[in-house]
């Protein structure tokens, strides 16, 4: 019997009850005690196992985006973009690619409603012939802050008091009231797009500015964009009490039953692009993440589709140790100077490398599907079989050689070293645009919203201040009607 033939799998589960180690285990109900009432002997190592095996059997939730559900599909190329980019998953038309994504929500707990005002994340996993790229975004195409090492002050804040374990108004609007940035975001947050109907009818962003490269080693900047086919729906503040309070699960469920039933989900991929070149030409920064290319300066192109037709085959397996990181590109996709995204490069893998060990890449979700080989080995919860003899690099033992050398930018980067903001802030160009896009019923929801917010008790006149000061700078009107309502609600 070759003992590497099969991998674990329920697939070749055996009739009979068995240890882990494969003994067979005759009485699964009783443990092996001292007569019918004495004491249990510590020799019953299959009740130790089993105990043992069920006290570890929680990982630790991820810090952020505890919350989710995943579905498997594939993603098919419709447009020839084979002028900006060599990568192999783009290269024509037709090409399908398998691929798994996880929706989330962002801040709260693995067994929170799915019905809480929250940006909502959307990772994509391409298992492409050249390695997996992990396309990793939110439902919300700007985001809080611009430079990663505000990143954990900020979820902290968002986070419940670590005093009283409850999410409080008054440590968001003190935390925010020092970042002006984070006015874009709040314009979709506590607009009608901060709680989606389910995750079918979401949009997802890539958030920030990737690289493409095409053969020749030109770059473009590129931004990309999941719009859902069957339209984007929200819930009403009141709408989310009533389904979060019947169902804390509703967009799984959701995504779950509609798979099941052939009503596959599916999004449109389109991208933007520019020419770096003439990055500079702009009121604004195109690396900062706070910050949207306007679609009618840089309009929507599309690239490809992607249809979920298949649900997970196991919760825990294919979305609690799913991970992501925006580290993993391929070929003819790289990075940008964006701040944030400079920090998720290193930031992601750390944390799944303490959340699920230094292995990670080995379980099946987020193992390659193409042929893959290196000389890292062993470690916690190494599972693959190697019988080679050589594991360094180079040998005139082992015939392994350098993959075909691509394309990447090389633009020469010069400065000083220093800790600095970006020079082109504006943050509040961009949030007064959309909020006089909206009609006067959303507008008057969003004034509603941030009312609530500032009426928290602890929110004190400095900080209301603050935010009515940010508010009048994005559109003069906006804080006006939101001081005379605070004023208002103050005299009732």
């Amino acid at each position: 019997m070759d003992p590497y033939k099969h991998t674990p799998s329920s697939a070749f589960n055996s009739s009979f009850f068995t240890t882990n180690s494969g003994t067979p285990v005759w009485n699964n109900n009783s443990s092996l005690t001292v007569g019918s009432r004495g004491p249990i002997l510590l020799e019953d190592y299959h009740l130790i196992e089993k105990l043992a095996q069920f006290d570890r059997e929680r990982i630790p939730e991820r810090v952020v985006h505890a919350r989710g559900a995943s579905a498997k599909g594939y993603f098919e190329v419709t447009h020839d973009i084979s002028n900006l980019t060599c990568a192999d998953f783009l290269r024509a038309p037709g090409v399908q690619t398998p691929l798994i994504v996880r929706f989330s929500t962002v801040i709260h707990e693995r067994g929170s409603p799915e019905t809480l005002r929250d940006p909502r994340g959307f990772a994509v996993k391409f298992y492409t012939r050249e390695g997996n790229f992990d396309l990793v975004g939110n439902n919300i195409p700007v985001f809080f802050v611009r430079d990663g090492i505000k990143f954990p002050d900020m979820i902290h804040a968002l986070k419940p008091n670590p005093k009283t374990h409850v999410q409080e108004p008054w440590r968001i609007m003190d935390h925010f009231s020092h970042h002006p940035e984070s006015c874009h975001m709040f314009t979709f947050l506590f607009d009608d797009h901060g709680i989606p109907l389910n995750y079918r009818h979401m949009e997802g962003f890539g958030v920030h500015t990737f690289t493409l490269v095409n053969r020749a080693g030109k770059c473009t900047y590129v931004k990309f964009h999941w719009k859902p086919t069957c339209g984007l729906k929200y819930l009403s503040k009141q709408e989310a009490v009533v389904v979060g309070g019947s169902n804390h699960s509703h967009a799984t469920k959701d995504l779950y039953d509609s798979i099941a039933a052939g009503n596959y989900p599916e999004w449109k991929l389109f991208i933007q692009t520019m020419n770096p070149s003439n990055e500079e030409m702009f009121d604004f920064d195109p690396l900062d993440v706070t910050k949207t290319w306007p679609e009618e300066m840089f309009p929507l192109q599309p690239v490809g589709r992607m249809v979920l037709n298949k649900n997970i085959d196991n919760f825990f397996a294919e979305n609690e140790q799913l991970a992501f990181c925006p580290a993993l590109i391929v070929p003819g996709v790289y990075y940008t100077d964006d701040k944030m995204l400079q920090t998720r490069i290193f930031s992601y893998a750390d944390t799944q490398r303490h959340r699920l060990g230094p292995n990670y890449l080995m379980l099946p979700a987020n193992a390659p599907k193409c042929a893959h080989h290196n000389n890292h080995h062993e470690g916690f919860m190494n599972f693959m079989h190697r019988d080679e003899e050589v594991n360094y690099f180079p040998s005139r033992f082992d015939a392994v050689r350098h993959a075909e050398q691509v394309p990447i930018p090389s633009r020469p980067v010069s400065g000083r070293r220093e800790k600095v903001m970006l020079e082109k802030e504006n943050n509040f160009a961009q949030p007064g645009v959309r909020y006089r896009s909206w009609p006067a019923d959303r507008q008057e929801r969003f004034i509603e919203n941030w009312v609530d917010a500032l009426s928290d008790s602890r929110v004190t006149h400095e900080i209301r201040s603050v935010w009515i000061s940010y508010w009048s700078q994005c559109d003069k009107s906006l804080g006006q009607r939101i001081a005379a309502q605070l004023q208002s609600k103050s005299n009732m």
